[in-house]
């Protein structure tokens, strides 16, 4: 389900908000992992389908940092294509682009990505690793290391009973299944 091609675009997204069309990868990282917490409050659904997990620095989404740290080769229009390699802690947009361009998002994404932006872009990325210590109880101190943030926990973090839930998590593991179906084709 994890596509880098939408995760470069919403990080590009972030990107074309920045006076400088840049940011620190601490703050990237935050705006992504909030975005995705979002979208599963939201819809009952990820937008990204990454790998959520507690690092000290707060929680992060695992593949898309991989990206970022040039752990990953990109697939053709990926994350390669729209982000420029890290630079003093940095990562910038690799191309002149409009908002317009990032056809792998939907309306209803954009409109997540412009309310995540209002409500943290003005923050530092220190200050945003602080909110996420103080306000997102999903994540542990992995204590240098990194642990996996459950589903489970996030939703009932995010106030959703036990039934509802369990049927989100039910969603997420039948989309994850179609998908392992047609990568199988």
């Amino acid at each position: 389900m994890y596509n880098d091609r939408k995760a470069a675009q919403v990080a590009a997204f972030f990107l074309l908000k920045s006076p400088n069309k840049r940011l620190e990868i601490v703050k990237l990282m935050k705006l992504l992992y909030l975005a995705e917490r979002e979208s599963i409050k939201r819809y009952h659904s990820p937008l990204l389908w990454d790998c959520m997990v507690s690092m000290p620095h707060g929680p992060v989404l695992s593949q898309t940092l991989d990206y970022i740290n040039g752990h990953l080769e990109s697939s053709p229009d990926g994350w390669e294509d729209w982000i420029s390699d890290r630079e003093n802690h940095e990562v910038s947009l690799k191309k002149d682009i409009t908002e317009d361009d990032l056809t792998a998002l939907s309306q209803a994404d954009i409109e997540l990505l412009n309310d995540i932006w209002q409500r943290f872009g003005h923050m530092s990325s220190w200050e945003l690793r602080k909110w996420t210590h103080k306000n997102c109880h999903e994540w542990e101190d992995p204590k240098g290391s990194a642990f996996p943030i459950p589903y489970e926990r996030l939703l009932k973090v995010l106030g959703f009973d036990q039934d509802t839930s369990k049927n989100i998590i039910q969603h997420i593991e039948e989309m994850r299944f179609i998908d392992d179906i047609f990568k199988q084709l």
